[in-house]
This record gives structure tokens, sequence and C-alpha cells, in this order.
């Protein structure tokens, strides 16, 4: 395509979305800011909190006698907690970009880290991905920002550097948002383009808090989105001293596989507690929504997943099962749990929902709206499904897999080898029963293939370059 058809194209796509802004304008400067003052006609304020590669059980209200949370677990307490929540990827850019358009990485083409990871002599050749956000999909921010709401995304992005930031997505504000998926360094001086260093030695995580604390201080007044996905807990792992030194000194159960990455850990949760306390002192957690979760599963390497299977980058459920927590005033009964599969799609969904804003006209979601299931109420919906046609320096090699019920069935395409798990008798994957099961494999694939059908999902192929011998060498 000639570049300004291209761009002709987005500006054609992104008119719609501009007038709507301009309609909302005019509404504030004909009355809405009268009205504005007035908690009782404000729409729901949303806090969207995303972490960087925390794993499922990396909290104390999932179970851990390990890492220490008093801050989420208090979240908790206000809310539902998924048991069985789910990330949209093994990896953390699909996810992102999942979150933020209610779209799947199959359906987006957006399924691998970004710049991803090339193996120019594996078996297969993965097919060529889109490696930032899409510029012509109206976005979660986007659409909320639209309807009158006050926008910001602060720490890590991910999705694109020039021109596709988060400026260019729906977010009035940008606070250490880069193309880069890990910090140079979780101290001051951080060398974060985006982030004005704070004084030496001041930790990330804090200053994340902090910004998003006067983020809340500024709009208490009109709805406001605030995405914050931590850079923490991903590498390099960098901890507060003293901190770490308190797990290091740990022994037996209660003693971390990483004392680091522990102590990042409870920054997380540090963080959690500045942001319910500056909701409650501002007079606003009633009307805000709460919502926490991670961007896959967690690293082997640093933290302990089991009794499910391996972790970041696998194919198995340590991959993309993850903390889910949603607090939302006058919804959710506090402190209950549901044991319903849900997955990243879902966050804007719901959000669209209960806000009032509604979807985009003619743009597909993938995810379901949970505000029945946060009700108490039950969920429409047959499988979740994931689909990476990579390979990743963990290991793993390109899969799609469906979860129905209490099966999990993973594709490898590789040697187009079927595996099979009863999540219910075997949630670490242990036993594959594929052999055993013909039928409920020959019932999950018809599933598979159609949802990989109706998504358009870019599929491997055979690799013309194949070399056995340097079949694992990286580009």
């Amino acid at each position: 395509m000639h570049p300004c058809t291209f761009r002709n194209s987005v500006l054609g796509s992104r008119l719609p979305r501009l007038v709507a802004a301009l309609q909302a304008f005019a509404v504030a400067v004909g009355g809405g800011i009268c009205s504005a003052a007035d908690p009782s006609t404000l729409k729901p304020n949303v806090i969207v909190v995303f972490v960087d590669d925390l794993g499922w059980r990396d909290l104390s209200c999932q179970g851990s006698e390990v890492f220490q949370t008093p801050q989420i677990d208090r979240l908790v307490a206000g809310g539902m907690r998924f048991t069985h929540g789910y990330s949209a990827c093994t990896v953390c850019s699909p996810s992102r970009a999942a979150l933020l358009t209610g779209q799947s990485p199959a359906r987006l083409r957006l399924t691998d880290w970004i710049p991803g990871h090339a193996r120019p002599f594996a078996r297969l050749q993965i097919p060529d991905w889109r490696r930032s956000l899409p510029l012509d999909l109206v976005t979660l921010p986007e659409r909320l920002r639209a309807a009158g709401y006050a926008t910001a995304s602060i720490g890590k992005w991910h999705l694109g550097g020039t021109g596709s930031s988060p400026e260019d997505h729906g977010f009035d504000q940008n606070i250490a948002g880069t193309d880069r998926g890990q910090p140079p360094s979780y101290f001051s001086p951080y060398r974060i383009p985006t982030l004005r260093d704070g004084p030496i030695g001041e930790y990330l995580t804090d200053r994340e808090a902090a910004e998003a604390v006067r983020f809340l201080e500024d709009h208490r007044e009109k709805p406001f989105f605030l995405y914050l996905p931590h850079h923490c807990v991903h590498t390099p792992i960098q901890a507060k001293a003293d901190v770490q030194a308190r797990y290091a000194s740990r022994r037996g159960e209660a003693a971390p596989k990483n004392p680091g990455y522990a102590a990042m850990v409870e920054s997380i949760d540090d963080a959690m507690g500045r942001i319910l306390d500056a909701c409650e002192s501002l007079g606003i957690r009633d009307r805000t929504a709460i919502i926490f979760t991670s961007d896959n599963g967690g690293l082997v390497q640093v933290t302990d997943n089991r009794p499910l299977r391996a972790g970041k980058g696998s194919a198995y459920e340590a991959g993309v099962r993850v903390p889910f927590i949603m607090s939302w005033p006058g919804v959710t009964r506090p402190g209950t749990t549901s044991d319903l599969p849900v997955i990243t799609t879902d966050i804007p969904a719901t959000i669209l929902d209960l806000t009032g804003v509604g979807e985009e006209p003619g743009q597909p979601v993938d995810g379901r709206s949970l505000a029945g299931v946060l009700r108490g109420g039950g969920l429409d919906r047959e499988a979740l499904y994931w689909h990476y046609p990579h390979y990743h320096p963990g290991g793993a090699t390109p899969h799609s897999v469906i979860r129905h019920g209490r099966w999990r069935l993973v594709h490898f395409y590789e040697d187009g080898r079927d595996e099979l798990y009863d999540l219910d008798a075997d949630p670490g994957e242990t036993h594959d029963l594929a052999g055993s099961q013909p039928a409920t494999v020959s019932d999950l694939r018809r599933r598979l293939d159609a949802w990989l059908a109706s998504s358009v999902a870019q599929m491997p192929s055979q690799n013309p370059d194949h070399d056995p011998a340097r079949s694992n060498q990286p580009k």
C-alpha cells in the first residue's frame, strides 16, 4: 500500500472517533462540567492493574505461604477472585493487545512478544505477524475517552514505538511507556525516555504508584480510566535491598525460590495499598472499579508454579494461568470467588458493559462481559482458546490450545501431535489421555479448528531452510 493511502485509511477509520470526542467535549462545555461535580451523575471510574510475569500462586490470597500481599488481599476482600483466571497468551505483548481491544491474539495477528524470537533453521516457519497494536482498531481507552473519560497509561507499554504509542491509542497521558519489554533499571536513574528520573535510588514500582495517585487526585471529579501496567515483576530481578534480605533470611516452606523476586512482588502489593488508600481518602472508592491480573504465567527461573506444569512461554497451564481479581462496588459481592474460567479479553468487555459505554459497533470482541458473574450468575461460553504459532526461548514450539470444561487439549504443529489432560483430576498435566480418549480429542480438535478458522488465525508453515543440526539456533 502506498504510504499516503495508508495514512488516509487510518485517518478515515478514526474520523468517527474524532467526531465522538468532539461531541463529548461539546456536552461538557454545554453543562456537563457542572454535573460532573455531583458524584451521583458520574460514570464509574476504572483502574486496571496489569502486572508483568506474575505467577498464579504468587499472592497470599492464592494460597501462597511465601509471598506477603496483604494489600491485594484487601482488594479481594471487597471483590471477586477468579480461581481459574487466564491470560490471553503465554507471553506479554499479545495479552496487552488483547486487554486493550477485547480481541484474541489470533484475531489480532499479534501473537508473540515484540519483537519476537526467530529460529531460521527450525522445522516450521512462523507467520508474518504484527509487531505493533493496529491503529485501525478502536481501543478500550479510545472508546472510554469518547464517552468523557480521562485516560492514562502509567507503566510498561510494549506494543510499538513511534506511531503506536499509548497516545496513539486513546490515552491522554503516557508515563513510562515505551516499545521496550523491560526497564533498563528499577532504580533511578531509570533511563526511560517517557519518565523523568527521580531521586537517586527511587524504586520504579513506587514511582508508578505515586504517578497513579497523582492522576487520581487530579481527576477525582470526573470519570477516569487508569491503566497501570507495572514493569514489575519482569526481569531484571532488582529489589529493595532490605526487603530482599528479609526474604533471604527465611527457611523451610516460607523460603522463596528467589528472594529478589519475592521482594518485587511485595513492592507490587505496596503499590496496591497506595491505590486503595488514595481512593478511600479521596472519597471515590465506592465508584471506582479495580481489576488486577497478570499478562502471563510466572517465570520458572524465579518462582514456583507447582502443581501446575511449566510457566511463562510454555504450552501448558502455568504459562497462562494467572491471578484474576475484580472489585466493582455495587456489583461484586465482597469476598466472593468464582471457579468459572475467565480470560484477559473479558476485561474490556466487562468494562464497556458496566460503564454503559458499550462496544464499538461492527468491531468483533472475543471476550464476554462478566457482569452477570460478578453479580453471582453464570456465563454463556463454550470454551477458551489460545494460539501461539511461534518458538519461545523457554522451549515452547508452535501450538494451539482449547480448554472445554474439565478438558484441556494442546495441538503441536511440528508433528501434528495432540495432548489431552483432565484438569479436574490432573491440574499438573502429568497424564496425557489422548490415546485413551480419541472421541474427546476429535471433538476438541473440531472445536479448536473451527475457532482458528473464524479468527482467521495465521499458521506456521514448513520451513524450506530447515536444518536439524541448527534447529534450535536463534537468529
